[in-house]
């Protein structure tokens, strides 16, 4: 079994700062992509930034430029480094991760629980 366990959510004033943390453990040969989503209240769960293994990033456009991705691999952790928050960047955070588990070649998309991230005006 996996678990993507997240941290770092909270709330905080427009314009400032957070990090987000999701660790993969438990049955993992390998790992493809890591990622953010975000859903807000009434709104469709959306991709915020992905990060592959090789350390291809895509983001979003609404964060581009305030947001950075990153992944340890060692550690089968990645973070999401937030600047430059707005209001409408709350919204619960789920962490995301395509997963190989050992002896198999079959990939699995797994979710963390999901952090909440609340910026005030």
């Amino acid at each position: 079994q996996v678990q993507l366990v997240e941290s770092g959510g909270g709330l905080v004033q427009a314009g400032g700062s957070l990090r987000l943390s999701c660790s993969a453990s438990g049955s993992i040969f390998s790992i493809n992509y890591m990622g953010w989503y975000r859903q807000a209240s009434g709104k469709q769960r959306e991709l915020v930034a992905r990060i592959t293994s090789g350390g291809t990033t895509n983001y979003a456009d609404s964060v581009k430029g305030r947001f950075t991705i990153s992944r340890d691999n060692a550690k089968n952790t990645v973070y999401l480094q937030m600047n430059s928050l707005k209001p409408e960047d709350t919204a619960v955070y789920y962490c995301n991760a395509l997963i190989t588990a050992p002896g198999t070649v079959r990939s699995r998309d797994y979710w963390g629980q999901g952090t909440q991230v609340t910026v005030s005006s």
